[in-house]
């Protein structure tokens, strides 16, 4: 048994597949699926995530309520992810999420994060590193490194 997101587009999954490939490394096409002459889905990976993609018409919209969690190892990476879903047509939002061109939902996220939100136990310390994450739109990890130490 596998899981494998879903993606239902107006008509552009083969566009969204061939975008989400040029943004992820170790992206590859799996499949074009026609008929009559017209991209009917699409399936893809992504880092060893399969997707497939749909082009079912309107109405369909994403939501925040589902949304694709990065885990990147650095600040490069997030700068580089961030910029690029934002950059053609994307929107940022609070706290690591944005939406890209097509309305998904992406969370750009520091591996580092979940230790740094911890605290090491330490509720000050936590509380710190919550408040300054709260602030930011892109995650920066230098901050929020900062505000664990104390700094």
């Amino acid at each position: 048994m596998s899981i494998t997101p879903f993606l239902w587009f107006d008509s552009q999954a083969e566009e969204a597949m061939n975008y989400y490939l040029s943004v992820f490394n170790n992206g590859k096409a799996k499949a074009v699926h026609r008929a009559g002459g017209r991209v009917m889905s699409v399936e893809f990976e992504l880092d060893g995530q399969p997707f497939m993609a749909l082009n079912g018409g309107s109405p369909s919209k994403f939501t925040e309520s589902i949304s694709f969690f990065v885990n990147c190892e650095t600040q490069a990476d997030i700068d580089r992810l961030w910029t690029t879903l934002i950059g053609d047509g994307g929107e940022p939002s609070r706290c690591g999420w944005l939406k890209d061109r097509f309305g998904l939902s992406w969370q750009i996220i520091p591996s580092s994060l979940g230790r740094l939100l911890s605290g090491g136990g330490d509720a000050a310390r936590a509380g710190r590193v919550l408040n300054a994450m709260l602030q930011m739109d892109k995650l920066d990890v230098a901050t929020l490194q900062r505000a664990y130490e104390g700094v």
